[in-house]
């Protein structure tokens, strides 16, 4: 289902949309609910051109004419019969306002009628396409009401009677088919064209009323294309039962296209006239005066008849004012034009022969809207001038006038024109940074294995080195644990010799050629003793300390600097290790295959 609420903000013109709030506010003051009905829902629905507006309201219709016009509205026709009130609205808006009524017939073409509900309204009109309404009223504003499912058939684009003796009680429905036919392009449904066809060979057109002749000889006036279904009631038949003088080839054909183009330029722009006063002089061109007269006299609206002779006479003052030094510049003759009665552009447009007028409208058309193309809004937004500053519209349509007058034909002429609107520029960004914290630099894991190494070694320097108040950690011990512990552990079969590693790593490491044998001897002194495992470890501690600090000492006598400046991080790093017997499985099997201890203590110990 289509949403009816966005199809009346988009598909109604700005004019149609003021029209219906103004019948809106009048209603409402007299306490009568409001519905659009009849062919502007069709309308809606199909997607077809909406060219005039039916409204009705539930009360009596005749009590608003006064108020609107106050309120604005040119009425031009009304009928106490059906209590409807025919209007025109600024820019060129017809609109006629009607009653809620339930209609009977006790004889064709005689109605009788009384006051009724929207849905009763509904189910007397002509076609279901016809019967449905649209809420204009506050808390239901955009309901669809369609009792008789108009919107299937106006899917399958048919014309259907809401009543199988429709054209019996009302033969003016027979031209009304044919009308709609021509306009929409739909055909009757099957048991529709069947009575369609009773109703022609049987005469129930003779039944019509003079107003309701009168009424659909003017409907011809308001069509899109009059042409177009004047041939089409002309092959039906009926144009003899409206007006017999009046035939399609009494028509300009040339000059009614012509003037249906420029409908279509003015539309474009944004100018939206009435054509049907303008079509009437061309559709009865040949026709005799006095044939024009009665014809005029047939219509249902008197107002229509005073438009069409005010039309030439209006007409002629408006183009004495467009060719006055008022609307000497372009801008000017646009904001003329623009503000015009639409009607009366569209007849000076069409009729006038004055090639400067002529000239004008050719620019109106075809060159001064090209100004648009031209409005430097890369400049603007160099300029700081966006669509977020107050008055920006504004200043687009002062620059569209500018160009259009050729006021801004250089970069330099825009940019100074532009100026007083640029604003300031902005105060540079506050940039607030912090200093970067250096981040200390990852060791390749190929050569933390190094430090690592490096630092157990500093580490037992280190431990050797100290004064004898820091001695108190059993550091020492710990790691001379191995070369006792090793024979006992072969007795024994201890399963974690691990504390034994880092003392014998460090001789083999640490000690130069030369002092090895040193480092062998304090190991078989400390083998043979079988002294409990702790007391075996203190023994033999002291002296291979003793033996590693001399090695050590020899070494940094005779290694070369880089060895040293090798030592100098490792002493450093030693501290944040702290030399606890924490970091044992860190050692394991580097000393291993290594150490001269492993070797040799198992030998001493079978001594």
């Amino acid at each position: 289902m289509a949403d009816y609420i966005y199809l009346l903000q988009t598909r109604l013109t700005g004019a149609q949309q003021q029209a219906l709030a103004k019948v809106r506010d009048v209603a409402r003051a007299h306490g009568m609910t409001v519905f659009l009905v009849g062919g502007a829902v069709r309308d809606l629905t199909s997607g077809s051109p909406i060219r005039d507006l039916d409204v009705t309201v539930q009360g009596n219709a005749l009590k608003l004419k006064k108020d609107l016009q106050h309120a604005g509205a040119v009425l031009v026709g009304e009928s106490d019969l059906m209590q409807a009130l025919y209007f025109t609205f600024p820019g060129g808006i017809r609109l006629e306002v009607g009653s809620t009524l339930s209609v009977t017939y006790p004889k064709p073409g005689k109605p009788v009628v009384k006051a009724a509900t929207i849905l009763d309204d509904l189910r007397r009109r002509d076609f279901t396409a016809n019967a449905m309404a649209i809420s204009l009223n506050e808390g239901s504003y955009g309901l669809l009401m369609d009792p008789l499912n108009g919107v299937a058939d106006i899917d399958n684009r048919e014309l259907r009677l809401v009543s199988n003796y429709g054209f019996i009680e009302d033969p003016a429905r027979m031209i009304r088919a044919a009308r709609f036919g021509a306009r929409l392009g739909w055909h009757m449904e099957e048991k529709t064209q069947q009575r369609y066809d009773t109703g022609k060979a049987e005469g129930y057109i003779s039944a019509m009323g003079s107003a309701e002749r009168g009424y659909e000889t003017e409907e011809i006036f308001h069509e899109e294309d009059p042409l177009r279904v004047l041939r089409r009631l002309e092959s039906e038949g009926w144009n003899k039962f409206l007006f017999p003088a009046w035939t399609s080839a009494k028509a300009n054909e040339t000059e009614l296209n012509r003037l249906r183009d420029t409908v279509g330029q003015l539309e474009a722009m944004g100018i939206h006239p009435d054509p049907s006063a303008a079509y009437f002089p061309l559709l009865t061109a040949k026709l005799a005066p006095k044939d024009v007269a009665d014809l005029k006299a047939s219509f249902a609206r008197p107002g229509f008849v005073n438009q069409i002779a005010a039309l030439e006479g209006e007409t002629k003052n408006f183009a004495t004012q467009f060719t006055s030094k008022a609307a000497a510049a372009p801008s000017d003759a646009w904001k003329m034009l623009m503000s015009a009665v639409p009607e009366q552009v569209l007849w000076l447009a069409h009729s006038s022969k004055t090639a400067a007028i002529q000239a004008r409208f050719k620019a109106f058309f075809e060159e001064w809207p090209q100004a648009r193309q031209r409005i430097p809004y890369q400049l603007m937004q160099e300029m700081r001038i966006t669509p977020e500053l107050p008055g920006y519209n504004d200043l687009i349509g002062e620059l569209f006038f500018a160009i259009m007058d050729g006021k801004l034909d250089t970069p330099e002429t825009a940019r100074a024109y532009l100026e007083p609107y640029s604003p300031p520029a902005p105060p540079p960004p506050i940039n607030l940074r912090r200093r970067a914290v250096k981040k200390e630099a990852k060791v390749p894991k190929s050569r933390s294995k190094k430090v690592v190494a490096e630092s157990e070694d500093s580490s037992d320097v280190e431990s050797v080195t100290a004064p004898a108040a820091h001695k108190e950690p059993a550091v020492a011990p710990v790691k001379a644990k191995p070369v006792a512990a090793k024979a006992a552990a072969s007795k024994a079969e201890t399963p974690k010799p691990v504390a034994a590693k880092p003392a014998a790593k460090a001789p083999e490491k640490k000690a130069v050629a030369g002092k090895k044998v040193e480092a062998k001897a304090a190991v078989k002194k400390a083998a043979p003793k079988p002294a409990p495992a702790k007391k075996a470890v203190k023994a033999p501690a002291k002296k291979a300390t003793k033996a590693a600090v001399k090695a050590i000492k020899h070494k940094t006598a005779t290694t070369p600097a880089k060895k040293a400046v090798k030592a100098a991080p490792a002493k450093k790093a030693a501290p944040k290790k702290n030399l606890k017997p924490a970091p044992k499985p860190k050692v394991p099997a580097k000393a291993k295959p290594k150490s001269p201890a492993k070797k040799k203590a198992p030998a001493k110990a079978r001594r």
